[in-house]
């Protein structure tokens, strides 16, 4: 849950003010966009912490997860906030994380 938590934030902080500041200098864009990766590493941070130490993931099978949990978050986003066209390259990155999780959990 904090690893989701964590994309919402990554998620908004990386691509909202693609929407909300569009008319906004970069720099401004830029500042928003670190307050609210600060907010990302509060709930990131902790969250590899505790699958490293506590759950013993190794830290590709973070990686893997965090990617998956990121293309779980994103094209929601994309597609209901930004209103981006759902893609068909959206089912076949799933199916390519799909295999990766595979991949770097098969031997756990």
């Amino acid at each position: 849950m904090l690893l989701v938590a964590s994309n919402v934030f990554m998620t908004m902080a990386w691509y909202g003010h693609l929407k909300n500041l569009a008319t906004s200098p970069w720099y401004i864009a830029a500042l928003v966009s670190w307050g609210i990766a600060l907010a990302e590493y509060m709930f990131q941070v902790p969250a590899n912490r505790i699958g490293f130490q506590q759950a013993g993931l190794t830290v590709g099978q973070l990686k893997i997860m965090q990617e998956v949990i990121t293309l779980m978050v994103f094209v929601p986003f994309a597609v209901l906030y930004l209103k981006e066209p759902l893609k068909l390259d959206y089912v076949w990155a799933a199916l390519c994380m799909v295999g990766a999780v595979y991949f770097i959990f098969r031997n756990a």
